[in-house]
């Protein structure tokens, strides 16, 4: 499932947009750049995206980037959050 994932991502993507310097960084924009950049292994891109805000803030995206994204994986897939959350960390159904 993540070899999908992986090759999909290998399409080299251009680097994101740092925000203008006349607006703050939305702490959403900050934590896609910033998983995005995990995911893709560019921690080049990730320490800057992490800069943009403080690292609460950034905490407080990515869980609600993860959130949004298992919710719609479950749906895609007719499962609950907690059976994909689980496959996806390789753990026994409960």
């Amino acid at each position: 499932m993540f070899d999908k994932l992986r090759k999909r991502l290998e399409v080299r993507q251009p680097p994101a947009p740092r925000p203008s310097a006349d607006r703050r960084p939305n702490l959403f924009e900050a934590a896609a750049v910033h998983v995005a950049a995990c995911a893709e292994n560019d921690y080049e891109r990730s320490a800057e995206a992490a800069r943009w805000v403080s690292p609460e803030a950034l905490c407080f995206g990515v869980n609600e980037l993860a959130c949004r994204a298992l919710i719609a994986l479950a749906r895609e897939r007719g499962e609950s959050p907690q059976t994909v959350a689980r496959t996806l960390l390789g753990l026994p159904t409960a």
